[in-house]
């Protein structure tokens, strides 16, 4: 049998495919417009150089979205090759150039050798829709944190004691920087005007907001050089910051709306601690079939949880923390693990047990964590919502 592998270096407009067969000679070399009659053609073109086919990308979307949906509607048996993988392979192969070409080869070589490397499966439509309202609520929320910093540097310039005693991460503090921010006008307004200003607009417990900012004015008297362009631009960033809450606000209810549509929504959110959004997060980073991972192993692996061993000579028992993981994944299982110290009672329980022992807080949170990726990679594979006690079987 005729086999040849086709390495694919891609990219935003064009990508560069490379042809081997089994002795690595090269039978291709070519570059494609990112555009589906000129990837047609090159499917073709390489169909009719051998009788099987084994393709090679190094991007699992973006730019090489199109040529990943025409491989896989057309059948074509497809590995992935991360970045990093190529980049360090590149080092063994002869010359320093880098190009297009050159990486194309190297990503066809290595499928040719190697036999690790994980194959891609399509992506149902539930998956996508979440790993795109995902990434758009990691955007928001970063824009947001960036904003929130912005506006507690910029306040700490004018009025210091206001900054320390408000929470700029809830709605109150932000409406009362909207209308007042610099200690004259919060004196002037004095804590009972104040109070009823807040109250008018919702905010909750508004007599004591009102009573912490009017003490914060009392206890400076002094006005800062350039302080009415301050106050300006904390009340820009305020509103910057709230309008910002509303879209992440907008987002979690269509992350929420998907999620419980998905097959695996009941059985995910049945874990303590995960919600829609990290268990959105969660199908974002795996998809809907676990059984690309054998083993919880293999997907603890994945998400960074497993340690990674580096022994020499005499020295064993070596580990430490891995380089290559999933690190929205991870932050689902870490993320969801806090949580779960809180209010799960067996979660709890296990985090004071490992404290007992000595480790630190982080180390006592990973290991819950990695303890909670083996029960979830259950649930899922039985296919079974999570109980406080294990079910019950009986021997054969």
């Amino acid at each position: 049998m005729n086999r040849i592998w086709a390495g694919i270096d891609s990219g935003k407009s064009h990508h560069h495919c490379v042809v081997l067969d089994v002795e690595g000679r090269k039978l291709l070399s070519r570059r494609v417009a990112n555009d589906e009659p000129e990837l047609l053609q090159l499917l073709g073109d390489v169909l009719a150089l051998g009788e099987e086919v084994t393709w090679a990308v190094d991007m699992a979307d973006g730019g090489a979205a199109l040529l990943i949906t025409l491989l896989v509607d057309h059948d074509q048996p497809l590995l992935y090759i991360p970045g990093r993988a190529v980049n360090r392979a590149t080092d063994g192969y002869r010359g320093e150039g880098k190009t297009d070409a050159r990486d194309a080869l190297v990503i066809a070589d290595q499928a040719r050798v190697r036999r690790d490397l994980r194959p891609m499966r399509p992506s149902d439509e539930a998956t996508i829709e979440l790993k795109l309202f995902t990434a758009r609520r990691t955007d928001l929320a970063c824009d947001r944190t960036r904003a929130i910093n912005r506006l507690r540097g910029t306040l700490t310039s004018m009025f210091p004691a206001l900054e320390r005693a408000l929470d700029l991460t809830t709605k109150g503090p932000l409406i009362l920087l909207t209308g007042y921010q610099s200690p004259a006008a919060i004196r002037r307004a004095g804590a009972g005007r104040l109070e009823r200003w807040l109250h008018n607009r919702k905010v909750r417990s508004a007599s004591a907001l009102a009573a912490t900012a009017y003490e914060a004015a009392e206890r400076q008297h002094t006005s800062v050089p350039g302080e009415k362009t301050i106050a300006q631009m904390v009340r820009t960033l305020a509103e910057e910051v709230m309008i910002l809450n509303e879209k992440v606000a907008e987002i979690d209810k269509l992350i929420e709306g998907r999620f419980r549509e998905h097959e695996l929504a009941e059985v995910i959110a049945s874990m303590p601690g995960i919600g829609p959004v990290l268990g959105a997060e969660f199908l974002a980073a795996i998809g809907s079939d676990i059984t690309s991972f054998a083993t919880p192993d293999r997907l603890a692996s994945f998400a960074g949880l497993a340690p990674a061993p580096r022994d020499s000579g005499r020295i064993s028992g070596n580990l430490h923390r891995p380089q290559q993981y999933h690190r929205g994944l991870q932050r689902v299982f870490y993320t969801s693990a806090l949580i779960s110290i809180r209010f799960n009672p067996d979660s709890r329980r296990f985090y004071d047990r490992k404290r007992a022992e000595g480790k630190r807080h982080t180390q006592a949170v990973l290991a819950l964590a990695r303890r909670r990726v083996n029960v979830m990679w259950a649930l899922i594979r039985d296919g079974r919502c999570f109980q406080p006690a294990p079910p019950v079987t009986s021997a054969a």
